[in-house]
């Protein structure tokens, strides 16, 4: 009852193989063929400032992604991502603005950073302990934070402070701090989980999560891993965040949903778990940027902004589902 040697049967559906991939390699093509449309469509769309902006952009999406590519993996939903960002940033906020405690942000960070693991923790426990559905932990637990971020905030942002910026804003040889670190995380994400028996039991857990259990693998500490995980990529987007922007709004994370689900999708991340692609994520980062981008240059009405997104998001499940069908599975 011990062995886990048939989670090693199945076919390794993430890390470095995605790169051949024929899902991976259409992601990129179709992102390839957006450039070129973009930079057509707009003389500027190739500059270096251009590339400065939006690469961070793309950073911040993957991060914001992966917080919900990490539960989406074990066949869960995480909808409190954005709430849990906004959360931290309030306590960010709280830690290091002027007038409040106005810690240094070496201290303030790594304990505000807290609050990510922590909920997902408080989110795991709920889910393993009492035996109710991951969407009704989050979806309640979401309201829950949204409620104090307001209350404790007054709607009201912090400052942060100047040696705190760099963070966000600051780059090297025209490329941002941001895109490094984040390149970074994708590349221990895919050593994760595709190198490590934990990244194994976790992809086992979203592909069959009985046969897991049969196996000997204790499945409900995997799921309170993973929603650890996923909080601490929600904390970490907020903190690069509100560095980027200057201050703390407790407003941070009110979108964070459409695009954890977009971009994370977009990627090929399995809905029914099972599946989770860091260098796909990336792709659909950059996916999701350069369709915001084409709104911008098309000037179409930010009104329809979501319509489009939410169109976006229906046609890659529509698409991953005929993939699906086509390759035999039901």
């Amino acid at each position: 009852m011990n062995n886990p040697a048939p989670l090693s049967s199945a076919p390794p559906r993430f890390g470095q193989t995605d790169w051949v991939s024929g899902r991976t390699l259409g992601l990129i093509l179709f992102a390839g063929v957006l450039m070129v449309v973009m930079a057509v469509a707009s003389p500027n769309f190739l500059t270096s400032a251009t590339f400065f902006s939006q690469s961070r952009y793309v950073a911040f999406y993957v991060l914001v992604a992966l917080s919900q590519a990490i539960c989406l993996a074990i066949g869960h939903m995480n909808l409190a991502v954005g709430a849990v960002g906004s959360i931290t940033t309030v306590g960010l906020g709280l830690m290091v603005a002027p007038g409040q405690a106005h810690l240094s942000p070496w201290i303030a960070v790594p304990l505000v950073f807290l609050i990510g693991p922590l909920t997902g923790l408080l989110h795991g426990l709920i889910i393993t302990r009492l035996k109710i559905d991951a969407f009704i932990v989050t979806l309640s637990t979401m309201f829950v934070y949204m409620g104090l971020r307001s209350g404790i905030s007054g709607g009201n942002a912090y400052s942060v402070p100047e040696s705190f910026r760099w963070l966000g804003q600051g780059g090297a040889g025209g490329l941002p701090y941001l895109v490094v670190i984040v390149l970074v995380i994708l590349w221990g994400v895919s050593v994760l989980y595709g190198r490590t028996v934990l990244g194994r039991w976790l992809i086992a857990t979203g592909t069959n999560p009985l046969a897991t259990r049969f196996s000997g693998i204790n499945t409900d500490r995997l799921i309170v891993i993973a929603h650890v995980l996923s909080g601490g990529f929600a904390a970490l987007a907020a903190i690069v965040w509100a560095s980027w922007n200057g201050n703390a709004a407790p407003q941070t994370g009110d979108d964070w949903l459409i695009i954890s689900f977009a971009v994370a999708i977009i990627g090929g991340t399995g809905l029914k778990g099972n599946l989770i692609s860091p260098v796909g994520i990336l792709m659909g980062a950059i996916i999701f940027k350069l369709i915001q981008h084409s709104l911008v240059i098309l000037k179409i009405n930010d009104n329809y902004s979501n319509t489009l997104l939410g169109g976006l998001i229906l046609l890659a499940i529509i698409v991953d589902r005929v993939r699906e069908r086509l390759g035999g599975k039901s």
